[in-house]
């Protein structure tokens, strides 16, 4: 029988990379999004028929519980999750943000993975089966200048993972962290020719990251080899943060 994983923000960048190495590997996937409805769809057409694209914005919790039933109907049931879907602010001093900037980075990227991985968590209890994947940032580790609602939403994310880890174990449900470091997506898209060289020099390793570099990380956590690791935060930053 076919594994399935549900994977949040999963029309561009990291998500989508992540969804074509789950795929690659005989995974069914459902590939979860909010607005970019023709990249998913483009992405559900080129995967085949084990993949299936799910509109849902994962800020709203009815939405999230719709969108695992739909999955469950489908697909019968979830052996993963990857929580990835986020968003970013521009880069700017803590006075100048907004309460609405404040609250929907928080909303996004903070309560939806509380959204995501409360629907599936019964399904995954009653299996006593599941890998849980969640996405933080080398800033969530260790503070960006200029990034401080950034920072705090994806230190939240690696409490969350810890925490969650120790409660679900019994239940033989793995929970980790990946925590990537400069990687060219579109959220570096704010960044000249001049940033990007000075961030590749900053990095021992010598160049920025890939998303596919996250994403083989997040699917070995999904994995039988890392059975036995759980409440970990995996950094794939090039050895530009190491803590």
């Amino acid at each position: 029988m076919s594994k399935t994983v549900l994977i949040t923000g999963a029309s561009r960048g990291i998500g989508a990379a992540a969804a074509r190495k789950f795929a690659r590997e005989g995974w069914r996937v459902a590939l979860n999004y909010t607005r970019s409805e023709e990249k998913a769809l483009a992405l559900q057409k080129e995967l085949g028929n084990g993949a299936l694209a799910l509109r849902a914005d994962v800020s709203e919790a009815a939405q999230v519980k719709q969108m695992v039933r739909q999955l469950l109907e489908e697909f019968g049931h979830l052996d993963a999750v990857v929580c990835n879907a986020g968003i970013a602010l521009p880069l700017g001093l803590l006075q100048d943000c907004t309460d609405e900037d404040w609250h929907r980075l928080f909303a996004v990227n903070v309560d939806g993975v509380f959204h995501t991985v409360r629907a599936v968590l019964p399904h995954m209890i009653h299996r006593q089966a599941g890998r849980i994947v969640t996405l933080a940032s080398m800033w969530g580790q260790v503070g960006g200048s200029c990034e401080v609602p950034y920072s705090a939403a994806k230190g939240a994310i690696l409490a969350f993972t810890k925490a969650l880890a120790q409660e679900v174990a019994p239940s033989h449900i793995n929970v980790n962290c990946v925590a990537p470091g400069v990687i060219q997506t579109d959220m570096m898209a704010f960044a000249d020719e001049g940033t990007l060289s000075e961030l590749t020099e900053e990095t021992p390793l010598g160049r920025l990251g890939q998303p596919e570099d996250v994403a083989n990380a997040i699917y070995f956590l999904c994995q039988p080899e890392s059975s036995f690791i759980t409440g970990q935060v995996v950094g794939v930053n090039g050895g530009f943060v190491i803590t």
